[in-house]
């Protein structure tokens, strides 16, 4: 799922395309991709765009009259630059919002459509989309250990909860809790004051980091982001398991559920304990290993035999 930083990629590159342009029109591929009913998207057609903003993970594309189009790409949506009136592809394509500088496609991978777009009226109407998390960027330790602790839950979901902080999901959540030393499963209210000032400033660290990277490889926006993906070259965990940790050598672990999944390192983060994926550790129950070592020696042994 594209998050902050990938979304700033996204508007820093907009920016350079479409502010003062007119969007002619939008045409819709995807059945379920418009959302919103009142006002039509016909509403939008002609009108000259005045703002680009980020709203947790959505794009808001600000027209006249206090006319917004919201576009969530949850996590298989991608955004394409292309050259005015480019055909809609049949496979992955959604839509196309033609402006008069060129055509954004919105498009998405997969056989589960959940990328979608909204035209809402009015502030309040767009507020509505808010799910209230605060910026982490311009949080001061105290804001960010407030926002975090307002209710208790394992540090991976307070910081993907979009409540809490605004624009984090699966993917720099597990790079921010392997940069601040902390298990993904510690409760926010077990964090003593040390731990929290870490964990903030790793938040901070990895998130500038990545939003640096990503505008070094669009030239500022003047490129626009073609590779846009949870799994980047340079990322110390996520998307690594059974890779070597950067920093200690050992192999990368995993905790995976539903359609998502936990990457951390037991050595850096949780003194060498094997965390229990549910359904691994149901499946071996007394035979799943406890820690690092139990695990290398039980794919030694694995290995040894005929």
């Amino acid at each position: 799922m594209p998050e902050l930083p990938d979304i700033l990629a996204y508007l820093a590159a907009l920016g350079q395309r479409v502010p003062g342009a007119r969007l002619d029109g939008i045409r819709v591929q995807g059945p379920f991709v418009v959302r919103s009913v009142t006002p039509p998207l016909t509403e939008a057609h002609g009108r000259p765009v005045r703002s680009l903003e980020r709203l947790g993970k959505r794009i808001v594309i600000g027209l006249t009259d206090e006319l917004f189009v919201v576009i969530h790409l949850m996590i298989a949506g991608r955004l394409r630059w292309l050259d005015p009136g480019a055909k809609i592809p049949r496979k992955y394509g959604l839509a196309a919002f033609d402006f008069s500088t060129g055509t954004l496609l919105l498009t998405e991978a997969g056989a589960r459509r959940r990328a979608s777009i909204h035209l809402v009226q009015g502030r309040p109407a767009l507020a509505e989309h808010d799910r209230g998390g605060i910026d982490v960027l311009a949080t001061t330790p105290d804001t960010f250990r407030a926002a975090l602790t307002a209710e208790n839950h394992t540090l991976k979901r307070a910081l993907t909860d979009p409540r809490f902080l605004s624009g984090i999901g699966n993917a720099y959540s597990d790079e921010i809790l392997h940069a601040a030393k902390l298990s993904p499963l510690r409760q926010t209210k077990q964090l003593d004051d040390a731990e929290w000032q870490r964990l903030h400033e790793a938040t901070l660290s990895v998130l500038e980091r990545w939003i640096d990277e990503l505008n070094q490889e669009t030239n500022g926006g003047k490129k626009f982001p073609e590779k846009v993906t949870a799994f980047r070259d340079g990322m110390a965990v996520h998307g690594r398991y059974r890779h070597p940790c950067p920093v200690c050598g050992s192999p990368v672990q995993r905790i995976a559920y539903a359609e998502n999944e936990v990457n951390y390192c037991a050595t850096c983060q949780t003194g060498g304990k094997l965390l229990a994926d549910r359904a691994w550790s149901r499946l071996l129950k007394s035979d799943w290993p406890k820690t690092v070592e139990e695990l290398e020696q039980s794919v030694a042994i694995r290995r040894e035999q005929p």
